[in-house]
């Protein structure tokens, strides 16, 4: 595919049972492979048979995971080319509605197959429980409402890509005004914020006329497969086995206990510092001491060439990984007009590797999210001698401790960016950050469990649901005069359109990134390999299993809140 920044990728091992030769947008060409392993399934006489079926299914399965991933690459890289949309959308309408049904196939063969029994109880136990809850959620009905969903989401991709401003003679998209919102001018902060802030309310009600048509789909699919509403039907499809929506609403419950008196206490401080009579939204970027915003580079490459250096000091096998993706062009950094906003990484299944997007513009975030995202390309890099396809991914939950966890880790190292004095300042935004974080992605997820159990609620109603969480988890700024904007600001998060539940796994995440990092307190070395040793698990244990193995406990109570966020505060206090 031309517009892809990487080519001709090889496959990670020879195909053994996918031909050399297929043109995996074209489903006559690939019906036959699932006719095959119809086929086979009763023929395997023994467990060696058994397992290279389920071998041949993920060579199958990464095949076109990877054709569907580069797909999305192209078009989330050029929102504004007819032929990545229309390659991206023929491949959402013309091959996944028919992969579903003959998965649901092969997962029922498995389950049936009478030697699963002698399978090493150990080695399978994640994937026979994955297995039968995907069978058990199927529902032929839901395929053309999951692909319409998938169709809808791409809109809000283009929708969000395209809106752009003029600002001082120049047209910018929103992700570049972000950096004017770091200028020591108030007024000039304000003027941005505001350009920024009508730019979305113009397009408001086609914001909330995707996410309905969304919702629509999304309550159907639930009513479809059985579930009373579709949180519930989300909480399963996602495979959450270890915590339920309450354990959730506890964790809202916590940030509100642990973290809500810091927030404040750190408003109030930015307050007194600034030497405003109120804190407005156009205060939250800027540095409180009015020093010019940390300029950490101007170019990408120099971003990525510092990049490099801070993995070098933390470990050899990072290091490498990284600059291995720099050599075979894996990474799409720089921000421009036509590209889908916000940062990813995605993994290319067959050739087992990652590729990083996100909109660079020269600011502090933009390293943040590159170590953020480089966690993730780790993972996939540490997992990619596993060869059941379903375990070289992980469950989100543990997948951003691999992201959140090398964001910390890599911190220790800013001085490849900064001066010693600004590498500090850079920590002590980054630790700040995560403290206000924590509200940020208790009020998204709780949202989003008002909506989804509220079914039939107005568009007035669900204001009024998002205002109420705004007031509870908000803080101390003053929106006067802006109240619409308030109102609106979750569209500007994506995971409430695309991703739906998508977003508490950052917090659950966020909490063993903290303890990978009080680890590293303690002994750095040691905290390092447990971070690796979890990474090299893939998603081949369940998620409590995971976290023990990279140093951390599976919890989300005010009892595992309470001393990170001690901690966190000591670590403030000693940066200044």
């Amino acid at each position: 595919m031309s517009l892809l920044p990487f080519s001709n990728l090889p496959a990670h091992a020879p195909r053994r049972f996918v031909p050399t030769h297929i043109d995996l947008g074209n489903w006559s060409q690939i019906a036959p492979l699932f006719d095959q392993l119809d086929a086979r399934a009763p023929q395997c006489r023994t467990v060696a048979e058994l397992e290279q079926w389920i071998l041949d299914q993920g060579e199958l399965a990464a095949a076109l995971d990877q054709e569907g991933s580069q797909r999305y690459i192209a078009m989330t890289c050029h929102t504004d080319s007819p032929e990545a949309e229309q390659a991206y959308l023929q491949f959402v309408e013309q091959i996944e509605p028919e992969l579903k049904p003959r998965q649901f196939k092969l997962a029922k063969l498995y389950l049936a197959h009478p030697l699963r029994s002698q399978l090493a109880p150990h080695r399978y136990e994640v994937f026979d429980r994955d297995t039968t809850l995907r069978v058990e959620l199927f529902r032929e009905e839901n395929i053309p409402l999951e692909t319409e969903e998938s169709k809808l989401a791409q809109q809000f991709q283009k929708l969000s890509g395209s809106l752009t401003v003029t600002f001082g003679g120049e047209e910018k998209t929103l992700v570049q005004m972000g950096r004017y919102l770091e200028e020591p001018d108030r007024a000039l902060r304000e003027e941005a914020w505001r350009l920024v802030a009508q730019r979305r309310l113009q397009e408001a009600d086609k914001f909330e006329d995707n996410f309905e048509a969304l919702l629509v789909l999304r309550e159907q699919i639930a009513r479809n497969a059985g579930f009373p509403n579709y949180r519930a039907y989300a909480f399963r499809a996602k495979g959450r086995f270890d915590y339920t929506p309450e354990d959730c609403l506890k964790f809202h419950a916590a940030v509100e206990t642990e973290i809500m008196p810091v927030v404040r206490l750190l408003q109030a401080e930015r307050k007194r510092q600034l030497g405003v009579a109120s804190l407005r939204p156009w205060d939250a970027a800027v540095d409180p001491l009015n020093r010019p915003p940390l300029r950490p580079f101007t170019e990408v490459e120099e971003m990525v060439e510092r990049t490099q250096r801070v993995f070098d000091h933390l470990d050899a096998g990072l290091a490498g990984g990284f600059r291995t993706m720099r050599d075979l062009k894996l990474l799409d950094l720089a921000n421009r007009k036509g590209k889908a906003p916000g940062g990813y990484q995605a993994t290319l299944a067959e050739a087992r590797l990652p590729f990083i997007f996100m909109n660079s513009v020269g600011l502090q975030r933009d390293v943040e999210t590159m170590l953020h995202e480089a966690g993730h390309a780790f993972h996939t890099l540490a997992a990619k001698g596993e060869d059941l396809y379903s375990y070289r991914s992980a469950p989100i939950e543990f997948c951003e401790v691999a992201s959140m966890a090398m964001e910390l880790l890599g911190n220790q190292h800013l001085e490849e960016f900064y001066s010693t004095t600004e590498a500090d300042r850079a920590r002590k935004t980054h630790l700040e950050g995560i403290i206000n974080f924590f509200p940020w992605m208790a009020t998204v997820d709780a949202f989003q469990h008002w909506i989804y159990t509220h079914p039939g609620h107005t568009r007035a109603e669900r204001k009024a649901a998002w205002i109420a969480l705004m007031d509870r988890f908000g803080g101390d700024v003053d929106w006067s005069g802006h109240e619409g904007a308030r109102a609106h600001h979750w569209h500007r998060q994506l995971h409430i359109f695309i991703h739906p539940f998508y977003y508490v796994e950052y917090g659950i995440a966020q909490l063993g990134a903290l303890q990978v990092w009080a680890n590293s307190h303690r002994n750095a070395a040691q905290a390092l390999r447990d971070y690796q040793a979890g990474l090299a698990l893939g998603g081949s244990r369940p998620l409590p299993e995971l976290f023990a193995a990279a140093g951390c406990r599976f919890d989300f109570s005010a009892e595992t809140v309470r001393p990170l966020v001690s901690l966190v505060r000591s670590e403030l206090a000693k940066l200044g």
